[in-house]
């Protein structure tokens, strides 16, 4: 089957815990190999165990791009769910990403995992833990900015989706500052550059580069690459935005 070929080769520790609980019935129909078998207890297959430190920086096994798109589809239910109702506009736009960074084939596929995923309740905390947990700084920043996306597709950013992706923001332990400066982007289309770079006002001109340079880094295309270029492609349009605060702030102030 299609789905078990493209998932089967793509997903190892989202196929457990409370992911894979939210994802279960639709996994269950994907798979009939005794070597994907689950231990739910832990979200570890193959008798591997998952291991996350304080923050989560302890990975005993890398991110997979479907761990990824697994973690994508459930909390993008969440989010969806959030206001109460699932709009149409809100479809739209997460189908529309699943094409436009996966090709149709693969999108095809998330958006059959998404309507499976908005038929259950969602352990929201226990997701964003379990993804604390497995998944990599670098990658839950760039999870947390596609949820942003989904709030915003309606043209009306939603008080309790922003409520919930802040919480969400908090259970992947990502900070204040580094969910500030992904959020304003979407609250206007000329964000604040210092909130973007994490800086306040009184920041001295080698306080902003010094900013510019963490969060380029922080935020660089490479950091997710090893998922492949869908996932870099999304990256690419955070790191830009930093780049553009940068800008604004050294022709605002005329230092080079």
């Amino acid at each position: 089957m299609a789905y078990a070929k493209w998932i089967g080769g793509a997903v190892g520790w989202a196929l457990g815990g409370p992911i894979g609980g939210v994802m279960g019935y639709w996994l269950g129909k994907m798979f009939s190999d005794d070597s994907l078998a689950l231990d739910a207890g832990t979200g570890a297959t193959n008798g591997h165990t998952g291991r996350g430190g304080r923050g989560g920086r302890s990975h005993a096994r890398p991110t997979r791009a479907g761990d990824f798109a697994l973690s994508m589809v459930v909390l993008s239910a969440a989010v969806m769910q959030a206001d109460e109702r699932v709009l149409k506009s809100e479809l739209d736009y997460v189908k529309q990403f699943f094409r436009t960074n996966f090709g149709q084939a693969t999108a095809e596929q998330l958006s059959l995992a998404l309507r499976e995923a908005l038929k259950n309740p969602v352990d929201v905390r226990g997701v964003c833990m379990q993804i604390r947990a497995n998944m990599p700084h670098a990658k839950r920043l760039l999870l947390l900015q596609y949820l942003y996306g989904i709030a915003q597709a309606d043209g009306n950013v939603d008080p309790r989706e922003v409520d919930l992706i802040r919480r969400m923001a908090s259970a992947l332990g990502i900070s204040d500052k580094d969910r500030a400066s992904i959020e304003a982007p979407f609250h206007s289309d000329k964000p604040d550059p210092y909130t973007v770079l994490e800086i306040g006002r009184d920041a001295s001109d080698a306080d902003i580069k010094k900013a510019y340079r963490r969060l380029a880094l922080k935020f660089h295309p490479d950091k997710v690459r090893d998922m492949g270029e869908a996932y870099a492609k999304q990256a690419e349009a955070r790191f830009l935005e930093v780049q553009e605060a940068y800008e604004s702030l050294k022709k605002r102030r005329g230092f080079k």
